[in-house]
């Protein structure tokens, strides 16, 4: 295994991409055999996904009006962003590399009665021409991606004014790094690359977005994942009051946002 490039501990290029794909169609195959195309279990309100985690709402503001605009929804997995930027009038395209996560989001739109147009593609080589994009969003993608050339293939799609948006894990809290590496939890299954995003990670992303905006999610919030009896709402105030007053802590952060400019 070579050297750390970009968002992940980097084994051959067309290795890591096999492996990605094996382990996100084995996860859209267990999901896919709890639903049916079209049954209730793919139908949802936007709250479901905007309020499942404390920083998506406040991230998915960033995007701007959507009404009307071209956005993308990039590494679309079970494709809710994709369809609650539809509902909200956006013309919305979708892509993973994952065919079976594709075939989700296709029939999660179709569940749900919007249009996107949804494709695999590889978030290092995108298939849309320059300009494309008002928006994109993104959510826990960029840290399995060479980020030199995710962010170069995202400036080129932007169109000038538009904005990209990503939520991403974030890797500067040794104690969590330590829960992430050694304690058992539910979700934790990861290819053997991945890895949250830490500091030194941003300096790709920032040779094609020189003004790149970050913030961090849930400091104490994480309590909750362990103890459940703790309120998340009340600690998810607590975590937003100290990030507020002191942002040096966000390098402490469980998530971070990036927002990303093309002016």
């Amino acid at each position: 295994m070579r050297e750390r490039e970009g968002g992940f501990r980097m084994t051959s290029t067309l290795d890591r991409i096999d492996e990605e794909v094996r382990f996100h169609d084995s996860q859209a195959a267990d999901r896919a055999a709890t639903y049916q195309s079209g049954r209730a279990e793919l139908r949802f309100q936007d709250d479901d996904y905007l309020s499942h985690e404390s920083w998506i709402r406040p991230a998915f503001l960033k995007l701007g009006e959507l009404s009307g605009r071209c956005v993308l929804d990039y590494g679309c997995g079970h494709g809710m962003a994709a369809v609650v930027m539809a509902r909200a009038g956006a013309r919305v395209h979708a892509f993973d590399l994952s065919p079976g996560y594709v075939e989700e989001a296709r029939a999660r739109a179709e569940a749900n009665q919007v249009g996107i147009q949804v494709r695999v593609a590889n978030g290092e080589e995108l298939p849309y021409p320059d300009g494309t994009f008002d928006a994109v969003w993104g959510c826990a993608i960029l840290h399995h991606l060479d980020l030199k050339k995710a962010a170069r293939e995202l400036r080129r799609v932007l169109r000038p004014g538009g904005v990209a948006v990503f939520c991403e894990p974030w890797g500067g809290n040794p104690l969590l790094s330590f829960a992430r590496n050694y304690l058992p939890y539910p979700g934790k299954g990861r290819t053997r690359d991945e890895r949250p995003l830490d500091i030194r990670d941003l300096h790709p992303i920032r040779e094609s977005f020189p003004d790149l905006e970050w913030e961090g999610h849930q400091l104490f919030g994480m309590i909750h994942r362990v103890v459940p009896a703790f309120r998340l709402s009340l600690l998810n105030s607590l975590d937003r009051a100290i990030i507020r007053g002191f942002p040096a802590l966000k390098k402490w952060s469980r998530y971070v946002v990036l927002t990303m400019r093309n002016d």
